[in-house]
């Protein structure tokens, strides 16, 4: 049997990361995988690179994304909280497409594969499985939804677009799946939580379909404890005896992950117990800006992107306790990986983290957007458990 994949990048974003080891894992089991991507990292000659133009990849993002830009008003906000796929990539004349027993979606938006693209897919009769990383193929136009339902009937008056039309560019994307995508029965839904499986049951482009929740696998060989905490503190430069909170994300300050909210539990901590200053730190992994470290009144620690897997995961052994205080989740890959290294996890109750979290057993979930909580839940892994 011959397995397709299909994602925008090859390493990026946790979707590449959680669509590479599904790859390696159904490898081990003697099953040809490859994977089509557009931005390719590594050697790997089951990866297979779309194009041989890398401008022609950029005029395709930025039409994707000037469109929006133009359609929001020139408004840079919410740029990337929503994908419209307008453009892409005609890739069903590809050998590896032609020979594939089944297609597998993952992540595949900015100008990687535009709706036509995939209807090109499905009208080719392959079984198809989409693997959601988000809430995007689902919804009209957003990654996630928020408190918003109109995925549930149909797109309109999006707040992402600051739109008051009932008929907007919401509604027209969202039309469009479900005429060229999903009037199709041959869809197979995957969410990677229980969390995302119910929002695609209840979405009035996928309830139809058929919709499982399968989780991200991951090697627990390669992420396993360490018995020696203080060698890999050493090894990263990190110091050995304060009590150490890990943070991280491609961009530290996105508004998205919540960091304010960590900044503030961290603060009422220091408020109550102003001697925890000298006991912790922070980690940061990611761009870790200055106007985050001059508001975090404990010592911070920036260790910039870290991609090396081993260098991964002597820093989570290095760690007393691992916080999200992310607003939008799925499955995230580094409570999975910070679990699989024994590191108790805190995070908001949101997504698919309580799926992960077991509460006040193996970490602490938040009340959302709960700042008191978070900071309590902090307290309680390091100081009272």
């Amino acid at each position: 049997m011959r397995v397709l994949f299909l994602n925008t990048s090859e390493t990026k974003g946790g979707a590449a990361i959680a669509a590479k080891r599904l790859m390696d894992t159904l490898r081990k089991d003697g099953i040809d995988v490859s994977m089509i991507v557009r931005d390719k990292a590594t050697d790997d000659p089951a990866i297979i690179k779309i194009g041989s133009s890398g401008l022609l990849n950029k005029v395709r993002f930025l039409g994707e994304r000037l469109g929006i830009f133009i359609y929001n008003g020139f408004n840079r906000k919410n740029l990337f909280a929503v994908s419209q796929a307008n453009t892409g990539v005609n890739i069903s004349r590809y050998s590896e497409v032609k020979c594939a027993d089944i297609i597998h979606l993952h992540w595949i938006n900015q100008g990687f594969l535009s709706l036509r693209d995939i209807h090109r897919l499905i009208a080719m009769g392959k079984p198809i499985v989409w693997t959601m990383h988000d809430m995007w193929p689902c919804t009209g136009i957003c990654h996630h939804a928020r408190d918003c339902v109109s995925f549930t009937s149909q797109c309109g008056t999006c707040f992402f677009l600051q739109s008051k039309k009932a008929d907007d560019l919401s509604t027209a994307v969202f039309k469009k799946k479900q005429q060229w995508i999903f009037s199709n029965e041959n869809i197979t839904m995957v969410g990677c939580s229980n969390w995302l499986a119910g929002k695609a049951k209840t979405s009035a482009l996928t309830k139809k379909h058929r919709v499982i929740s399968i989780p991200n696998p991951i090697d627990t060989q390669q992420f396993r404890p360490s018995s020696d905490k203080k060698g890999c503190c050493r090894r990263l430069g990190l110091p050995e005896q304060r009590q150490l909170i890990l943070f991280g994300a491609a961009n530290v300050t996105d508004k998205r992950k919540g960091i304010y909210y960590l900044i503030d539990a961290i603060n009422q901590l220091l408020t109550v117990e102003p001697r925890l200053a000298e006991k912790m730190g922070i980690v940061v992994f990611g761009e870790a800006k200055a106007e985050f470290v001059s508001l975090v009144k404990i010592p911070v620690y920036p260790l910039g992107y870290v991609s090396d897997i081993t260098q991964i995961v002597t820093l989570y052994n290095a760690i007393d306790v691992f916080v999200t205080s992310s607003l939008e989740e799925n499955l995230p890959n580094t409570i999975m990986e910070a679990m699989a290294c024994g590191v108790p996890c805190v995070g908001f109750q949101v997504g698919g983290i309580p799926e992960m979290i077991d509460h006040k057993e193996n970490g602490y979930v938040a009340a959302y957007k709960d700042a008191a909580d978070l900071a309590t839940g902090i307290d309680w892994v390091l100081n009272k458990a």
